[in-house]
């Protein structure tokens, strides 16, 4: 195990992905730097700094500095993927797929469907989101709810390096179109990365990562970090919490979160994503539709306001998700006895 951030565990990733196949490329807006930048073609290697020493290790030929035009980065993806290559396409800012929607919606989600199964599309389409940075409502949303709706994607939500090192590689490696989103908030968090060059996570294999009998709460992302903190602070009151991180909603590890229902009666969904339509709403559907026997207490979801992201700091802060949120909303389902 190495102890590296979240940052360095996608590049990393990424860097020896490319290594092991030559058919894996990537392409994105200023992932090298923007050629005749000042310092050179490497003289940024993305805003996230996802891909710095990419372009001197592999060239230009497989790490493509796009045009300021998402539609075209997922178009070509789509096109690289039929040919053979395995493209990694980065969107900046996931709040920008609205005008890349038909290549992702209409056609790379598609692909397999409609030529009958005899087309692979292996194009993994990274995505950065998510609020906190004071980047205001056209930059901090979190859109997992509408991808994951669409029939043909898989969706990928890493809450930890390691995850995020083990979901990227098995992503890239996969045939079927790949939405891998990262949280820009947890960048910088640290964590054990394995060391094996092939570890991999399986999708559709949700995380348990709190035990405890008497609430489940399911989170993704950026929200298990406080959903963990939440049960953390329960458990000084003797209060144990299964707090579920799904990993991936498309596919959905249904199985782990009706198995931990049926043990503890409570639930509470904690989503990023405003309330109409979200994730949170799917979560208490499954379990209304499936365990509703099992409930001893109406289930809790813990979202923001059905609002645009607000810019003040103040505002976003009282917006989004927090620790004490998730913990009212388990006590408040402690309260149907």
């Amino acid at each position: 195990m190495t102890q590296m951030a979240y940052r360095d565990a996608v590049r990393q990733t990424i860097f020896a992905e490319m290594e092991r196949d030559e058919n894996v490329v990537m392409l994105g807006e200023d992932i090298v730097g923007g050629m005749g930048t000042a310092g050179g073609p490497e003289a940024i290697g993305g805003i996230w700094s996802t891909s710095t020493g990419f372009y001197d290790a592999f060239g230009a030929d497989r790490v493509i500095d796009t045009p300021i035009s998402e539609s075209a980065i997922i178009g070509a993806a789509g096109g690289l993927a039929l040919t053979g290559k395995r493209p990694i396409a980065e969107l900046m800012f996931a709040d920008f797929i609205g005008v890349s929607l038909d290549q992702i919606w209409n056609q790379i989600a598609k692909f397999r469907y409609m030529f009958g199964g005899k087309s692979r599309c292996p194009a993994v389409l990274r995505m950065i989101y998510g609020a906190g940075f004071n980047a205001a409502a056209q930059h901090s949303q979190s859109v997992h709810q509408i991808l994951t709706g669409m029939p043909g994607l898989k969706v990928v939500m890493p809450a930890t390096p390691g995850d995020a090192a083990g979901l990227l590689r098995e992503a890239i490696r996969d045939d079927d179109p790949v939405v891998f989103l990262e949280h820009k908030a947890l960048y910088g968090v640290k964590g054990e990365v394995p060391d094996d060059p092939d570890y991999t996570i399986p999708f559709g294999h949700a995380r348990l990562a709190r035990a405890g009998e008497d609430v489940t709460i399911v989170a993704t992302g950026m929200m298990v970090g406080m959903a963990e903190r939440a049960a953390d602070s329960l458990a000084s009151d003797g209060i144990g919490c299964d707090v579920l991180d799904l990993r991936t909603t498309s596919p959905l590890d249904e199985e782990a979160v009706l198995d931990s229902v049926e043990v503890t009666g409570r639930l509470v969904v904690v989503d990023e994503a405003p309330p109409r339509c979200n994730l949170a709403t799917d979560i208490v559907a499954l379990v209304a539709h499936k365990a509703f026997a099992s409930l001893r207490a109406p289930a809790q979801m813990v979202t923001p306001p059905h609002t645009p992201v607000p810019f003040a700091r103040e505002l976003e802060s009282a917006y989004l998700p927090s620790p004490d949120k998730i913990e009212a909303a388990a006590r408040k389902a402690l309260d149907y006895r």
